[in-house]
């Protein structure tokens, strides 16, 4: 004789089960044990075994450690900065996985409030982040030293094999992905997005927009010229932030639904978790290999001797012991935070200023991180109002007088011109009040690229929808 089953969902509610995606697999293995002959008792203690953890909640602030390596001047802009800054990180240490923060010297907000902003680091304990290392995966800076060659060499051969602005390279202008790295691509859960591996071919050796440049320049300490670049991990670092940020959300809403999504998490100890740490390592060797594509194509066109050639990233996550360090716009300031690290870091101001080459001073009052560069006070809308009448030509005229300022993919872009930055003299103080970093070297500015200004691509989208 068949045993009735009594077991119903109702059941299962009133045993404290929440109604979601395993419930029904819970009440299918409930009605089989009651089946089987199996007693309520045990039927319930071995469901109950079977509960997901209590969702987490938020912190409070204070009980989190946030070190502020940042001061403001009377200015009215730097006030509310600061202001700012400091709103959004206290929301941001909020979330439950958070260990500790720190703030550089230049910090600006990110996005809406409880974003991470740039110039922020944060400590978490078993979880990646993708919304703390944001859409520009990996953005880093890369100096060579070319030797005695004119700058203005360098930089002309630079203009002719770089490429900026949106999209990639067309055929028979691109560069060759080592078949390597691609195996390793498509090895990987994340990256193996046919997308993603289009977009590794056909970005390989470009720049992007914004504040990415091609800075051209010579060394105080040798007098020779020097090369930075500086750009991040183009279109497959940027579909991989969205697919990290879907896996992050999913968990998000099981784990912690208080917390924002612009902070959800991974569980490191996951495989989701391992897959997308994976990734970060493989879209890391990507975007080295990008900027060393166009420096050594710029060593050919050009003729320089090459010397030393180092790299740092920031918008990256960096593991140190058991802790996750996610630095938004902050570079790690210890020797060894990863197999190619030389000790010294780069960190740019504006393109009328010298790029810096420090040595992180690995203190704990900022998590072992350094700035990345200069930051802003106000947005770049803000920054174009500000001009009023004066025309950008005016503007970059007035701003970097006997420079070489190039905007090779679109007209002047006046919101990255040095007036658009905090004062650098003020971030380059605060970077030794601090004790965050030693300066060892500067690299005088000859001239640079940029993008220009360049229309987002959804604008060119409508507007070629319109001619049609």
């Amino acid at each position: 004789m068949m045993t009735q089953i009594e077991i119903t969902s109702d059941t299962l509610k009133a045993w404290g089960h929440i109604p979601g995606r395993d419930f029904g697999r819970l009440l299918e293995i409930a009605q089989a044990a009651e089946a089987a002959g199996i007693g309520h008792d045990q039927i319930r203690a071995k469901l109950d075994a079977m509960k997901p953890p209590p969702a987490l909640t938020l912190q409070h602030a204070a009980d989190v450690p946030l070190h502020f390596n940042i001061e403001a001047s009377d200015d009215a802009d730097e006030v509310k900065n600061l202001q700012d800054v400091r709103k959004t990180m206290e929301i941001v240490v909020r979330t439950p996985t958070v260990v500790s923060a720190a703030v550089m010297p230049d910090a600006c907000p990110a996005g809406p409030e409880g974003t991470i902003p740039v110039g922020g680091v944060v400590a978490t304990r078993n979880a990646i982040h993708p919304g703390m290392h944001s859409a520009d995966i990996c953005c880093s800076v890369m100096m060579t030293d070319l030797g005695e060659i004119d700058p203005k060499t360098v930089l002309d051969a630079a203009e002719k094999v770089t490429h900026f602005g949106p999209g990639g390279r067309r055929n028979g202008q691109r560069f060759t992905m080592s078949q390597a790295l691609m195996d390793d691509f498509r090895a990987n859960r994340f990256l193996s997005n046919p997308k993603i591996l289009r977009m590794a071919v056909e970005h390989l050796g470009t720049q992007g927009d914004g504040n990415h440049f091609l800075f051209v320049g010579r060394s105080r300490n040798t007098g020779r010229t020097a090369m930075v670049t500086h750009h991040g991990s183009r279109g497959p670092g940027a579909v991989l932030y969205k697919l990290g940020m879907e896996v992050a959300e999913r968990y998000r809403k099981r784990l912690s639904p208080e917390t924002l999504k612009q902070n959800a998490w991974i569980p490191a100890d996951t495989e989701d978790g391992q897959a997308y740490w994976d990734a970060l390592q493989l879209i890391r060797k990507w975007t080295k290999a990008n900027h060393n594509a166009i420096h050594q194509a710029t060593v050919e066109f050009s003729g320089a001797q090459p010397k030393d050639r180092f790299w740092n990233e920031h918008n990256f996550v960096f593991k140190r012991d058991d802790l996750f360090y996610h630095g938004k716009g902050a570079t790690p300031g210890w020797d060894d935070y990863a197999a190619d690290a030389t000790g010294l870091t780069l960190i740019p101001l504006n393109m009328a200023q010298p790029v810096l080459v420090v040595r992180g001073k690995d203190a704990g009052h900022s998590l072992g991180f350094s700035p990345h560069g200069a930051g802003r006070n106000f947005s770049r809308t803000e920054h174009r109002r500000r001009l009023g009448e004066t025309t950008a030509q005016q503007a970059l005229e007035a701003e970097t007088k006997g420079l070489d300022v190039r905007f090779p993919a679109g007209g002047i872009d006046a919101s990255e011109l040095p007036s658009s930055y905090k004062n650098a003299d003020n971030v380059v103080r605060q970077i030794g009040k601090f004790g965050l970093a030693e300066i060892v070297d500067y690299i005088d500015p000859y001239g640079c690229m940029m993008a220009g200004d360049v229309p987002p691509f959804w604008l060119e989208k409508k507007r070629k929808g319109r001619r049609r």
